[in-house]
């Protein structure tokens, strides 16, 4: 589904990404763990053609993202606050999302219905703009407006970040969800080991943009990667 080959990023004379080959599959929960610098937010950034890559290609459904839309329709993303529209409410956001994504006012509430529980009255119907909600409450609308339109392929930068236990258990179950159920590609990046093993049947460990580790999820894998962060 996603391939990627000798992509580098280079910011001045600065390497900060690496990657000389990496293939995920359709279907498959896919984890991006490493420290802070460690090249996440860039491979995600590449992933989105939001950065233009210093060498290399990256292809979705084998189209290359730098010279071509055609993956758009088909993926969607949450990186961080800057995806929203801060002076919508959250269902103008929706309603907005769900119109670039070909779905009317009914398919986008039928979705919302479906994650009443993970929004625990927090987000529909306060009469609130987005920019006014907590971090918390705005990245609960980020992850669900990223699902609107039955995409093919999620990504979800540190979604664990910011969200109180209960919505983490929710968000842990509909991301295993959508893998499993949807046949969705559902790309992470956290700094929660535990979430991230949870949640996720692969896990590469970035470390100065180079991959390092490149795990199938198992019962010893929570073990290993903090063996391997701790030092």
């Amino acid at each position: 589904m996603i391939t990627t080959q000798n992509l580098t990023k280079k910011y001045g004379s600065q390497l900060v990404l690496n990657i000389e080959s990496l293939d995920i599959p359709k279907g498959q929960s896919f984890g991006l763990v490493g420290n802070n610098g460690a090249g996440k937010t860039t491979f995600f950034s590449l992933l989105l053609d939001l950065i233009q890559p210093t060498t290399g290609r990256v292809e979705n459904n084998g189209i290359q993202i730098n010279t071509s839309e055609d993956w758009k329709p088909f993926t969607s993303a949450f990186i961080d606050e800057s995806f929203l529209i801060g002076y919508l409410t959250p269902e103008e956001y929706f309603y907005f999302i769900g119109d670039l994504r070909g779905r009317n006012k009914a398919d986008v509430d039928k979705l919302l219905a479906s994650f009443e529980n993970f929004f625990h009255g927090e987000i529909l119907g306060q009469k609130k703009y987005l920019r006014d909600l907590s971090k918390g409450n705005q990245k609960k609308a980020g992850i669900v407006a990223s699902f609107i339109g039955n995409p093919e392929v999620v990504i979800l930068d540190e979604p664990f970040a910011n969200l109180d236990p209960t919505t983490q258990i929710r968000l842990k179950a509909i991301i295993r969800e959508l893998a499993a159920k949807e046949g969705v590609t559902v790309l992470i990046s956290s700094h929660d080991l535990a979430h991230v093993t949870e949640v996720c049947e692969r896990i590469v460990v970035l470390n100065k943009g180079e991959i390092v580790k490149d795990i199938q999820t198992s019962t010893e894998t929570l073990q290993e990667l903090e063996t391997f962060f701790g030092g």
